[in-house]
């Protein structure tokens, strides 16, 4: 049957009208996504990416699969990705610690801007500064007058050397000028158990990993780290408030994928994920994070993640703290 010229061209327009989901699928050869989380499964990025794999599969009919590969701070999850083929079957579900991981490496493992192509960010939320009931510490202020006093009195936990809660703290500590040594744990769950304990006195944590504990004042929420009051807790000052300002620091989470995905590719899976994060059941899984979600372009995302490594990197340098 012969078709006319009208008829091409409604059928041509109605393949470019076609959905971005639809169109990521097709590009991707109607084979699954594979979502490769960095850390274990059960944690908060882990249920975040699990919400978003869900969103893909149901709503917008992607066969998305969440793989969990942890281990060596998500370099393993990095790398992996790094060396995929760019046709969109294997993306990487990345945090702040993407970057900071590598800022901390004098020759890292991976380039973030040559070795990934950024797709979506999905939203960002701030960190939540806390203490021990043990350490008699009420306020930011009372740290910075503490260990001005004695610059050896005050330890600090993290989940790992190079991720963002140890770089979010030696990054307070060069704009409070004050000296806090630290304590590093494999994870965040020792971490808080060893801060709960009194064995240390200060944390700077994400919001899922200790709004529990803050919940159930096993700690002492004494500040954000956002420029503004967090809706989660509106009646705790900001840090700037507390006498620290210039530091707004955020955690963020997005999708990358490996080098030299197509440039209409990308643009298909900014679309969908997007929307993913937009859906009523990911904006609640954020607000209880405290966070917020984000829409823009993958160029948007890559902007972000150049400014996000150079001020890391900046932070590495000022404290010397390359890990090798």
């Amino acid at each position: 049957m012969k078709l006319s010229r009208r008829m091409v061209v409604v059928a041509a327009g109605l393949l470019l009208g076609a959905s971005a989901p639809a169109m990521a699928q097709q590009a991707s050869g109607s084979k699954p996504i594979s979502i490769l989380v960095p850390f274990a499964p059960g944690g908060g990025t882990d249920l975040l990416a699990r919400e978003l794999g869900r969103i893909l599969t149901e709503a917008q009919k992607l066969s998305v699969i969440i793989d969990n590969r942890g281990g060596a701070g998500g370099q393993i999850a990095a790398r992996t990705t790094s060396k995929a083929a760019p046709d969109g079957t294997m993306l990487l579900f990345v945090t702040s610690t993407f970057i900071t991981t590598a800022a901390t490496q004098k020759t890292p493992s991976y380039d973030v801007e040559r070795d990934f192509t950024p797709i979506a960010m999905l939203g960002r939320g701030p960190l939540l500064v806390v203490s021990s009931n043990q350490s008699g510490l009420t306020s930011v202020r009372e740290i910075v007058a503490t260990a001005k006093a004695k610059p050896d009195a005050l330890n600090y936990v993290s989940s790992g050397v190079g991720g963002i809660l140890h770089l979010a703290t030696e990054l307070f500590k060069q704009k409070a000028q004050i000296n806090l040594t630290h304590v590093p744990y494999s994870g965040s769950g020792p971490a808080v158990i060893d801060l709960i304990a009194g064995r240390a006195e200060v944390f700077i944590s994400t919001v899922p990993t200790i709004l529990g504990q803050v919940q159930s004042k096993n700690v002492r929420l004494l500040a954000v780290t956002s420029d503004k009051r967090s809706p989660l807790f509106p009646d705790t000052p900001t840090l700037a408030e507390e006498g620290v300002p210039g530091l707004n620091l955020e955690t963020w989470w997005g999708i990358v994928g490996p080098q030299n995905m197509p440039a209409d590719l990308v643009a298909q899976l900014n679309a969908s994920i997007n929307e993913a994060a937009a859906a009523p059941a990911m904006r609640k899984r954020f607000e209880e994070e405290g966070a917020t979600t984000f829409r823009g372009t993958s160029a948007d995302f890559g902007s972000a993640l150049k400014t996000e490594f150079n001020n890391w990197r900046r932070v590495v340098e000022a404290g010397n703290l390359f890990t090798n």
